[in-house]
């Protein structure tokens, strides 16, 4: 199944939803019509059993996402700053009930930057380059980067990157923990549908409690992140996926997890 929104196409299929940014004449900058395409597509998609796990990638060999439209930045009003459209987006994507992964194939600059960072996993390609350049406009990063970069690679490396500008390419990327893996660009979107595919094996109550905890529980200080982590646990054991899991490990089969999914809806 393919939808195209214009600025975002997006492609279903065997559990795995691509979403694609559009605008490659750009280097796939972000502008509004992205970012209502955006929403719009994450609100379609949290509600539909076909979608187990979203890819995000930029059309053309070129960028991932090159960073807001210069356009629509150079006349943003202290106003439009408060209202902070792209970061309302990306705290949609960093809150996606399903696993999200960025398959960066070229520039991640700015905002394309930040929509990888909002999400779950990142996998880049050979020629990826990430930057937060903002500041060479004379503003800063305003769609989380400041916050979801330091959690990932560390204070004193975010505060670098942010106030050089500096690109970072994808072998550091990969040796500072921004991203999980690097491979060739023509192995991308295939290293990316296996990442999926890993994740869909695996029971889907799990993976969204577990993607809940690790999330919230990062934001706040040990003891509750630890008591979240234990009230996720006893969810699990009263579920028929823990039951169906258990079962088919000492029978020595594959689980039978979407069965068991929809036993937990129905009971």
């Amino acid at each position: 199944m393919t939808a195209s929104q214009n600025v975002l196409t997006v492609e279903i299929s065997d559990g795995v939803g691509l979403a694609t940014v559009n605008r490659p004449e750009v280097r796939n900058a972000i502008n509004s019509a992205v970012l209502q395409a955006l929403t719009r597509t994450l609100e379609e998609l949290a509600e539909n059993d076909d979608v187990q796990v979203l890819i995000f990638t930029g059309a053309g060999d070129k960028a991932f996402v090159a960073g807001a439209d210069i356009n629509d930045l150079a006349v943003r009003t202290p106003r439009d700053g408060l209202k902070a459209t792209m970061q309302s987006v990306y705290e949609k994507v960093e809150q996606f009930p399903k696993p999200t992964i960025a398959a960066v194939n070229g520039y991640a600059f700015g905002g394309g930057h930040e929509l990888a960072l909002a999400c779950d996993i990142r996998i880049a390609s050979t020629a990826a380059q990430f930057a937060l350049p903002e500041t060479g406009l004379g503003i800063m990063p305003g769609a989380g980067g400041t916050q979801r970069l330091a959690k990932l690679v560390g204070l004193g490396r975010a505060t670098e990157i942010i106030l050089t500008g500096r690109r970072v390419k994808a072998d550091d990327a990969l040796a500072m923990g921004l991203v999980t893996s690097v491979v060739e660009p023509g192995e991308l979107l295939d290293t990316a549908r296996e990442t999926a595919n890993a994740i869909m094996a695996k029971g889907p109550l799990a993976i969204q409690l577990a993607k809940l905890v690790v999330r919230h529980g990062f934001d706040t200080d040990h003891t509750t992140g630890m008591l979240l982590e234990r009230l996720a646990q006893s969810v699990l054991y009263s579920s028929a996926e823990k039951a169906e899991g258990t079962t088919a490990f000492l029978e020595k089969r594959t689980p039978d997890f979407r069965s068991a999914a929809r036993k937990d809806v129905t009971e």
